[in-house]
């Protein structure tokens, strides 16, 4: 930290000109696009019946009953913004979200002087303060913002970790911190637990390079740190539900719920892009879904395609999937599966988490899902495809940035976490592009690399001073 500290003083007027920008941009999406809808209520509901009612639930059908759809770190968020600016108020939830995010522009400037040098952090810290994607999610009350946050400075004190122990310096307090902020991001959303394993490789790999007691003892740190503020959650929820549930369930339903695993199951044999998730799979339970924006990939045969269309027909009479149809579609799926392990295995979801990278991120933008269709919105069609190219020219920034350094073991870290989210995300039917903004400091810090000139971190401070 007395790096960044240092390279901010030394350009004092770079960062602060950068820090009114990004905050001017953040504060653009709350007040002229802000997106409160679907996931916030929910989160909301929570936070309220916390507030009012000291029970950590959901309303139904005007009673509270306990809940564990959701881990509890972002509602308690909205509680505490709720307590001191009153229920409802989105608009400070947003504002703080405004300033948390800017903060973590900074944190990922500091992870690529860590990975790099000081013209590489600058360069981060401009890409990451005028990054959109990251910021227009300030506009939404939902948990992505503070993940992203907690994962940037878990990634941060993660490789400091690292080096330290390479160094054979104290690493304790790193440690406890990496650790602490891992925590926070579970609490976030639960696929932030990739961290530790993430960073459990490279600390194998010590092993054979340093100390074996330092690295054990950094272990233990780390573990305890990270998963010990969820033992009180476990023990809630065996208490509650009877359940052993230390985070929240795959299917953000509750002990007892009828869970449609067929159905899931079935649009996990052909789902591959984010304009499904809409038009198919938000659709149930509660609206009928229209069999025509089913791709062609949604059919092997005649008869599937005559059992599908009918099974379809019966869940828009009723508009919801009731164990008998649920089973019905788990026949079609397994017939599906069986038909081609490759494409269910290995093709679908190579192209779901290529999806989720790749894809204009306009979700939050009143920009037409069916970007591509010129026809129809050409205006919307540009912008999505220009959205597309900015997406396009980080990744590729990133990519250009890590041949430029020698990472070791704090690169393996870093890119690890972004393998391992990939992988995961990819095993996930519905491909939502927000799922790899947690992966975002990583590209912004790398991305950052693909500007610093060649050369040492010490000579390129002589050059910046």
């Amino acid at each position: 930290m007395i790096k960044l500290i240092a390279l901010v003083r030394r350009n004092w007027l770079f960062f602060l000109l950068l820090t009114i920008a990004g905050m001017a941009l953040r504060l653009f999406f709350v007040f002229r696009l802000p997106h409160v809808a679907g996931d916030t209520w929910i989160y909301g509901d929570i936070a309220k019946n916390w507030l009012d009612h000291g029970i950590f639930g959901v309303t139904d059908s005007g009673a509270v009953r306990p809940t564990l759809i959701r881990l509890p770190g972002y509602p308690g968020f909205l509680a505490a913004i709720f307590a001191v600016f009153g229920r409802e108020h989105y608009t400070a939830v947003m504002i703080a979200q405004a300033l948390i995010d800017t903060n973590t522009c900074l944190v990922i400037a500091g992870l690529a002087l860590e990975l790099a040098n000081d013209r590489a952090a600058k360069a981060a810290y401009l890409l990451a303060a005028l990054c959109p994607f990251t910021a227009s999610y300030v506009a939404a009350p939902l948990s992505e913002t503070l993940a992203i946050c907690c994962v940037a400075h878990a990634l941060y004190y993660g490789v400091r970790g690292l080096k330290a122990l390479e160094q054979d310096a104290p690493s304790t307090v790193l440690w406890i911190l990496a650790g602490l902020w891992s925590a926070a991001g579970i609490f976030m959303r639960p696929d932030n637990g990739l961290l530790l394993p993430a960073l459990g490789l490279p600390m194998l790999l010590l092993l054979r390079k340093t100390e074996k007691k330092k690295v054990i003892i950094a272990g233990v740190l780390l573990a305890a740190t990270s998963l010990g503020p969820l033992v009180p959650w476990a023990i809630r929820n065996w208490r509650v539900f009877h359940v052993w549930q230390p985070l929240a369930s795959r299917y953000a339903n509750d002990p007892g719920e009828f869970l449609p695993r067929g159905f899931n199951h079935w649009v996990k044999t052909w789902m591959v892009d984010y304009v499904s998730v809409e038009e198919v799979y938000w659709k149930v339970s509660g609206e009928p879904i229209d069999p025509r924006q089913l791709p062609e990939r949604a059919f092997d045969t005649r008869p599937e395609y005559e059992k599908t269309l009918d099974l379809i027909s019966r869940y828009n009479q009723q508009l919801y999937i009731d164990p008998e149809m649920d089973a019905e579609f788990e026949e079609i799926a397994r017939l599906r599966e069986e038909h081609n392990l490759f494409r269910y295995a290995l093709w679908l979801p190579f192209l779901r988490t290529s999806d989720m990278w790749l894809r204009p991120r306009t979700e939050l933008l009143d920009i037409e899902t069916r970007w591509w269709e010129f026809s129809r919105h050409g205006g919307e069609s540009w912008f999505a495809l220009l959205w597309a190219g900015l997406n396009l020219f980080y990744l590729v920034a990133a990519w250009r940035g890590w041949p430029r350094r020698q990472l070791g073991l704090a690169g393996l870290f870093v890119l690890g976490f972004v393998l391992l989210r990939s992988v995961f995300l990819s095993s996930i039917e519905n491909p939502e592009p927000r799922y790899v903004l947690e992966c975002f400091p990583v590209v912004l810090a790398l991305a950052g690399g693909a500007f610093a000139r060649n050369g040492n971190n010490k000579n390129a401070s002589k050059q910046l001073a």
